[in-house]
């Protein structure tokens, strides 16, 4: 809700924050995107950069593809032009379940230099897969099992149907650091399977009817942050701007996380991704002057959010 006296100055806005035990400049994650191809590599060059250049964490596509096949580990390494970031590599969840255990998690951490491993969570994905990986049967238990000991934080995230609070309450009682909900809002990765089948493929029609799943992200912030009042939160899923950036902080999130704007920057030129990237913490600046918050922790406490508005 717009405040018209804010009573602060736009040049005493800081958006420094603190995550997992690191500084960032501003509250935001370059989401997990790519990798395992030259072109991959070449745009997390881009968004390694860029990272570095603006104090903002990074998290790595999928690594599956280099712990398989050393030739690929390249496209994954970018250390060289980020040595400050906040790294996070990524790697299916479900693999814990199809022989993949501490060694390989240890591996993926270690092609890439990262701070923290990240686990996502895709059931509905895998069922629409060719072959697609889904026995999720028992995996919280190996979730719980890699966590005990682990040597960096690990994170357990959604693809862009959301966690509920209820899953939240379970990954954290297992030893989980942090939450990223990534809820429903941003891409579809059904329709993207849809998108491979055949138009007369029955798997195709079924899929289509997933299309609305998932619990919204503003929805999953808010059941996660009340079922879990403590842990790391990040919030993701249809982020668009430095606006929706501030909303998800005000929700609950203690950072949020952005990947298709990026991506689609990244893929034209690192100047065209400078500036999407300026575009977003720009907005987010102006967002918290606007309700005067000085600072992240009064983003986060801010009493100016509104549920909806009537006209």
């Amino acid at each position: 809700m717009h405040s018209a006296l804010p009573e602060i100055d736009l040049d005493d806005v800081s958006t420094a924050c603190l995550f997992l035990g690191r500084s960032l400049a501003a509250p935001l994650l370059i989401s997990s995107m790519t990798g395992g191809t030259p072109a991959a590599g070449e745009l997390n060059e881009r968004l390694a950069r860029v990272a570095q250049e603006y104090g903002l964490a990074l998290a790595l596509g999928s690594v599956r593809a280099a712990v398989e096949n050393d030739s690929l580990a390249p496209t994954f390494q970018v250390r060289r032009w980020a040595p400050d970031v906040f790294l996070l590599c990524n790697l299916g969840a479900v693999q814990l379940n199809y022989g993949y255990g501490r060694d390989e998690c240890l591996r993926a951490v270690e092609i890439t230099g990262a701070d923290a491993l990240v686990l996502h969570l895709n059931p509905l994905q895998e069922a629409f897969q060719p072959s697609g990986n889904t026995r999720f049967a028992g995996l919280l238990r190996k979730i719980e099992a890699l966590v005990r000991d682990f040597p960096v934080p690990v994170v357990v995230k959604e693809v862009g149907w959301g966690i509920s609070g209820d899953i939240a309450r379970q990954l954290v009682d297992c030893g989980v650091a942090a939450i990223d909900v990534a809820g429903a809002g941003g891409t579809s990765w059904s329709e993207i399977e849809s998108l491979r089948m055949e138009p007369d493929d029955l798997r195709r029609k079924v899929a289509e009817d997933f299309r609305g799943w998932g619990i919204p992200t503003a929805e999953a912030i808010r059941q996660v942050r009340a079922e879990c009042p403590s842990i790391p939160l990040i919030g993701s899923g249809g982020l668009r701007s430095g606006v929706d950036l501030a909303k998800a902080l005000a929700l609950g999130a203690d950072i949020g996380g952005i990947a298709l704007p990026f991506l689609k920057a990244a893929a034209v030129s690192e100047d065209a991704l400078r500036h999407e990237v300026m575009r977003v913490l720009h907005g987010l600046r102006l967002a918290m002057f606007c309700i005067g918050a000085k600072n992240i922790p009064s983003l986060r406490c801010t009493n100016r959010l509104r549920e909806e508005w009537t006209t």
